[in-house]
């Protein structure tokens, strides 16, 4: 079984994947492959760094990711360069790792742009996270992100109406961590009934 999980910037989605992990799904997770893509040698480093220039560069010569979301989030021209370049080779890693994989495995692709870029259809299920924007934006903060930022990336995503109309499962994620993994508990005995 193949499922597609997202959530808003914020929302528990990864915290949620690590809990589906712990119950035996294989997560693959979008974003730790595109951070895998843009790094040195990869597909889509020279691509990005020809694209944006040298000055999202680290000291190391690593594409510094604060930077590039700094000249992209806000810029649509730019976000969708930036797509056109990292997505493709999201794609077809992805594609790899689903073929290495064994039948019957249940598969929980981790992606956030799931309903942005039309996604729900490769997917036998949709499992969505969701939590409040303003407890989204308390834990973004929490982890350093500067609210103008957060409120770039969240204008970038779906709604969370969005969310729940391709929605099969739906998890809430307002409350603790114990309520949030009986939540993924729920869903988990369903699929793999």
């Amino acid at each position: 079984m193949y499922l597609g999980l997202t959530g808003g910037i914020g929302s528990g989605k990864s915290t949620a994947a690590r809990m589906f992990a712990d119950l035996g799904a294989i997560v693959i997770d979008a974003d730790a492959i595109a951070k895998e893509v843009l790094e040195p040698g990869q597909v889509g480093y020279e691509s990005v760094v020809n694209n944006f220039g040298e000055e999202i560069l680290d000291s190391s010569g690593n594409i510094d990711r604060v930077v590039l979301a700094g000249k992209v989030f806000g810029d649509t021209t730019k976000l969708k360069e930036l797509e056109e370049i990292v997505h493709p080779a999201v794609a077809n890693k992805v594609a790899q790792i689903r073929e290495s994989l064994p039948a019957g495995a249940i598969i929980i692709y981790d992606t956030p742009l799931l309903i942005e870029k039309s996604l729900q259809q490769q997917f036998d299920q949709v499992i969505v996270v969701l939590a409040p924007e303003a407890l989204r934006t308390q834990r973004l903060l929490a982890r350093g992100l500067a609210q103008n930022d957060i409120i770039a990336r969240m204008s970038n995503q779906a709604t969370d109406e969005q969310r729940r109309e391709i929605a099969n499962y739906v998890i809430d994620n307002s409350s603790t961590l114990v309520e949030l993994r009986e939540e993924v508990q729920k869903v988990w005995t369903q699929i793999s009934a």
